[in-house]
C-alpha cells in the first residue's frame, strides 16, 4: 500500500498546474549594476571630455553624453562632481547606485575607479611619464609631423567631386550621424582635411574599437619577432585555476584565433550584458580587464564561429603583456615601438586601474595620428626606411577570417573588410571600425587613406564603404 501511495503522489507532482507555462523572466536582474555602469561611463567620458580632449562642459553634454539615455545634470550643473586641481569626475551621490569616480593620469588618460575608491585614492592609480618625442610637431614636415607645405591637389583628383564626397560626410540627412572630422590623404598627401565646429587637428576623442587594429599592430611586431606565435601556445594563465591546468580544453585557443574574433569562449558583450558586466566593467567601473577574460567558458571549437567580443582582444593584449620582459616595458611598448616613430604625439592609450592596457577600446586620438597610422599599413609596413610591420602580417589582418568566409567575410584580424559581395569599392580595402563611427580606410590599388572621426549615437548607420565610394569618384 505505502509503494501504490508514493507512485501516485509522483504521477501528481508531474501534472503542469494551471498558469505554469505562462511564466518569464521579465525582471532585469542586471539593473543596478547597469544603472552603475552608466554613471561610471559619465564619468570617464566627461573626465576624457574635459582633461584629455580639453573640451568645454557645454561640449561634453552636447557631444560626449549623447551616446547616454540618461546622463546627470547639465553644463549649468547637478548631481555631480568636477574636481579641477585633481582633474576628475565624480558622478552621482551617496545612496542605492554608488558613486563613480574617473581621473586623469598623465600619459594614459582618464582612468575609471571602483565605487569602493574616492579622489583620496587617485595617487594610486598608474601613469606614464615619458620624455616627450623630440621636436616642435608643427615646424615638422608631415607626416612625421604638421607641416604641410604643398597643399597642390594632383592634376588627376577631382576637386568638386572631393568637396561632394566631403560634405556627404558631414551634411547627414540624420541628426544621430555627427561628423566631426574627416581626412583624406592621396599617394601620401593630405588632399583634403575638415573639422565640425569647436572641433581642430589637435582634438582627441575616443577611438573605441578603432584601437583594436593598433592592438593588432602591437601584437604583430612582436610576432614578427618571434616572441609570439600566431598558432603556438598562449601560455595564458586560465581562471578559475585547475588542480590540472595542462588539461584545460581552453589551451587550445590561439592568438589567430583570437584576432580573428573565433576563440569559442563564451561572449558576455553579445548576450546584451554589454552595459552591466563583461569587459563593460573594465570600461566604466574599476574592474580588471584581464581577469574577466581569463575566466569564460569554452562553448564551441575554436576557430569555428566568428563572434564579436572586446575580451578576445583583451586576452591577446594580455598575451601581449606576458611576451615582453616586465612591467615597464609593458607600459612604455606602445609609445616605444609604434607611436614615437610615425610621429602618433597625440595618442594616449587608457589602462585599467590595474596598469592593463585596455586596447579594445580606451584610447584616445585625433586624426592625423590615425591617418599615419593608415599610412604605416599603405607602405607596406615602411617608415623612413625602417620596416615596423611585416608584409605577412598585414597579409593576415586582411585576409577574411575563416569563420566569415561565405558568411560575409567582413572580418580580418581586428581590422574590416570590404563584404563579400560589393563590388563599388576595391576588394583590397580594408579599415579600422570604432562604435560612434571611427574609421580609418585603407586603399591599396588606390593609395589612399581616409578618415572619420564621429560622436554619432542612437541606431548610428554610418559606413565606411559608402565614404570610401564616394570618396574615390574624386580621384580619376
Amino acid at each position: 500500500m505505502k509503494k501504490i501511495m508514493y507512485s501516485l503522489l509522483a504521477f501528481s507532482i508531474l501534472i503542469p498546474v494551471a498558469g505554469f507555462a505562462q511564466q518569464q523572466e521579465n525582471y532585469d536582474y542586471w539593473q543596478h549594476q547597469r544603472e552603475m555602469v552608466e554613471r561610471g561611463q559619465q564619468a570617464i567620458f566627461m573626465c576624457n571630455g574635459l582633461f584629455t580632449s580639453k573640451r568645454t562642459l557645454e561640449q561634453v553634454f552636447d557631444h560626449e553624453l549623447a551616446f547616454l539615455s540618461n546622463p546627470l545634470g547639465t553644463a549649468a550643473g547637478g548631481d555631480y562632481n568636477v574636481d579641477w586641481n585633481q582633474r576628475a569626475v565624480e558622478i552621482g551621490a551617496l545612496g542605492a547606485v554608488p558613486v563613480m569616480r574617473a581621473a586623469y593620469r598623465e600619459g594614459l588618460g582618464c582612468v575609471s575607479m571602483p565605487p569602493d575608491q574616492n579622489l583620496d585614492d587617485i595617487g594610486d592609480l598608474p601613469e606614464l611619464i615619458m620624455s616627450p618625442v623630440p621636436g616642435d610637431a608643427a615646424d615638422i614636415p608631415w607626416p612625421d609631423g604638421d607641416l604641410i607645405e604643398n597643399t597642390f591637389l594632383p592634376s588627376n583628383v577631382n576637386a568638386r567631386a572631393l568637396e561632394n564626397a566631403s560634405d556627404w560626410a558631414f551634411n547627414r540627412d540624420t541628426p544621430e550621424q555627427d561628423t566631426l572630422s574627416l581626412l583624406v590623404v592621396y599617394k601620401g598627401q593630405v588632399i583634403h582635411e575638415r573639422y565640425a565646429p569647436g572641433v581642430d587637428m589637435t582634438t582627441r576623442t575616443r577611438t573605441w574599437s578603432t584601437v583594436k587594429s593598433i592592438a593588432a599592430t602591437l601584437i604583430g611586431m612582436l610576432v614578427d619577432q618571434g616572441k609570439l606565435s600566431l598558432d603556438g601556445p598562449l601560455a595564458i594563465d586560465w581562471l578559475p585555476e585547475l588542480s590540472s591546468p595542462e588539461s584545460d580544453p581552453r589551451n587550445n585557443i590561439t592568438l589567430r584565433h583570437l584576432l580573428n574574433m573565433s576563440s569559442g569562449l563564451k561572449s558576455p558583450d553579445n548576450d546584451r550584458l554589454e552595459y552591466a558586466t563583461g569587459s563593460g566593467l573594465s570600461y566604466w567601473a574599476g574592474s580588471s580587464s584581464v581577469v574577466g577574460a581569463r575566466s569564460r567558458a569554452l562553448i564551441r571549437e575554436p576557430g569555428t564561429r566568428w563572434d564579436y567580443e572586446n575580451y578576445d582582444t583583451l586576452l591577446a593584449v594580455y598575451a601581449m603583456k606576458r611576451a615582453l620582459e616586465d612591467e615597464q616595458s609593458y607600459a612604455e611598448f606602445p609609445r616605444r615601438a609604434l607611436f614615437d616613430k610615425i610621429g602618433m604625439r597625440n595618442t594616449l592609450v587608457g589602462s585599467d586601474r590595474f596598469g592593463d592596457y585596455i586596447l579594445s577600446s580606451q584610447t584616445y586620438t585625433n586624426a592625423r595620428d590615425l591617418a599615419r597610422f593608415g599610412l604605416l599599413y599603405l607602405n607596406n609596413g615602411m617608415w623612413n626606411g625602417e620596416r615596423l610591420i611585416s608584409e605577412d602580417w598585414i597579409d593576415f589582418v586582411s585576409t577574411p577570417a575563416p569563420a566569415t568566409v561565405g558568411r560575409g567575410g567582413q572580418y580580418g584580424g581586428q581590422f574590416w573588410l570590404v563584404p563579400e559581395g560589393r563590388t563599388d569599392v576595391p576588394r583590397n580595402a580594408y579599415s579600422t571600425n570604432g562604435n560612434r563611427g571611427q574609421f580609418t580606410v585603407v586603399v591599396p590599388s588606390h593609395d589612399l587613406v581616409i578618415v572619420r572621426r564621429g560622436l554619432d549615437y542612437g541606431r548610428q548607420g554610418f559606413n565606411q564603404w559608402d565614404l570610401t565610394r564616394e570618396v574615390l569618384k574624386a580621384i580619376e
